[in-house]
């Protein structure tokens, strides 16, 4: 398995993807944020003081997914079909549980798309809730599931922590 984001000299570049055909493809990445009971407590009853956390962070994760070329130095920009964000609630883990689920027609896959928007709402989180809880981790952010392309499909054995 070669690297394809560098060329023959060992440069960086953005793979050329002129001649591939477009495909239906679907990428799904999850991750969580934790924080002490008491900051979920104040999630779950909207009384964090710079509004409804987890309405915010589903945009933010949208628009973060919508961005990504943007953002990732070799990202084609791409036109989605689809971004759904689902952010659950997990009170014996004291977390918030995101999934995104990204798809597209085209001629590269939407995995980068996916974990973008899965990060960017956990940022989102962290940053409404920071006030009242400096100590909360991000983390298991990864690809679960992507479909469709050359490559063909690939779902990851061990799903969540």
């Amino acid at each position: 398995m070669e690297l394809t984001h560098f060329n023959q000299s060992g440069k960086a570049h953005m793979v050329d993807v002129t001649i591939k055909q477009d495909t239906h493809r679907q990428a799904i990445a999850e991750g969580r944020i934790v924080m002490k009971p008491d900051t979920l407590e104040l999630i779950k009853q909207g009384e964090m003081g710079k509004g409804d956390v987890l309405g915010v962070a589903q945009i933010a994760g949208i628009m973060g997914a919508k961005k990504t070329g943007d953002l990732i130095p070799m990202c084609h920009p791409l036109l989605l079909s689809s971004v759904n964000l689902e952010l659950t609630i997990c009170e014996d883990k004291s977390c918030v549980d995101i999934r995104a689920t990204v798809k597209t027609t085209g001629k590269t896959g939407v995995e980068m798309e996916a974990l973008t928007a899965v990060s960017v709402a956990a940022l989102t989180i962290y940053d409404m809730c920071k006030a009242v809880d400096k100590a909360m981790v991000i983390e298991y952010i990864s690809l679960v599931a992507k479909s469709g392309g050359k490559s063909g499909n690939y779902k990851r054995e061990e799903v969540g922590p």
